[in-house]
């Protein structure tokens, strides 16, 4: 493993390796995340991983539940959370609308929200059909326009921004998505907003379709998306319509 605290580190440095460790704690969701689980995904060797996971746990932003010896997101991290909501609090926009789509559809319903050139699922609400798709889990990130409700988030944009958005994935969509270019994700998008809503057929995950909507704040601001997946299987007339 690369260990990427060679000689000192400037305050910098610093402050943006103790935020990488701060989103994967968070990313981990209530399942938690090991030491280990952290240095791999950042890439940072140990010492310095313990180092900063101190100084977070010191300051409340991160816990370490004792019998597990994983780490989750500690009190203060709720509290920000809470005092940010009313300017980013989109659950709190879209709670009542994902309940209801995951209770009329039977399928898994999700809310998204954006996050500068991707997007990340802040929430998951399962349906009662038992056979589900797990091509979004709580706390994924992807680059925005893959998946449905990602999709919709981008095509919402103006133009110019969609633009830059592309072009500040290229390296990840040519790493990880190869066969789903940037001409791909125009078409998408022109689709999308022809059709008024987003279509994920499969693209993704194999036998998994989604479909997403943009959703927007009182002022007409973009706040994320709302979305539901569900196995092919499924999008069968007249649930295709």
């Amino acid at each position: 493993m690369r260990d990427l605290e060679v000689g000192p580190i400037n305050g910098t440095q610093s402050v943006d390796r103790t935020l990488v460790l701060l989103q994967a704690v968070a990313r981990a969701g209530t399942h938690g995340v090991s030491l280990s689980g952290l240095m791999v995904g950042s890439g940072l060797g140990k010492p310095t991983v313990r180092r900063l996971l101190l100084a977070l746990i010191r300051g409340g932003l991160v816990e370490q539940d004792t019998g597990t010896r994983l780490y989750h997101l500690g009190e203060e991290s709720y509290v920000l959370g809470t005092l940010a909501t009313p300017g980013h609090g989109l659950l709190e926009i879209a709670a009542d609308a994902v309940e209801r789509l995951a209770r009329a559809s039977g399928d898994t319903a999700f809310v998204n929200m954006r996050r500068g050139s991707a997007a990340i699922c802040l929430h998951r609400e399962e349906g009662s059909f038992p056979i589900r798709t797990h091509a979004l889990e709580t706390g994924a990130q992807h680059p925005l326009g893959i998946g449905a409700g990602s999709l919709a988030i981008l095509s919402a944009l103006q133009d110019a921004k969609a633009e830059l958005v592309l072009a500040d994935n290229a390296e990840r969509m040519a790493a990880d998505y190869p066969t789903y270019d940037a001409d791909l994700l125009r078409s998408d998008v022109a689709a999308t907003q022809a059709r008024g809503f987003a279509l994920n057929p499969r693209r993704i995950v194999g036998g998994s379709w989604g479909v997403g909507v943009a959703l927007r704040r009182p002022d007409g601001s973009l706040a994320g998306a709302l979305l539901i997946a569900e196995i092919e299987s499924r999008m069968q007339p007249p649930r295709d319509a």
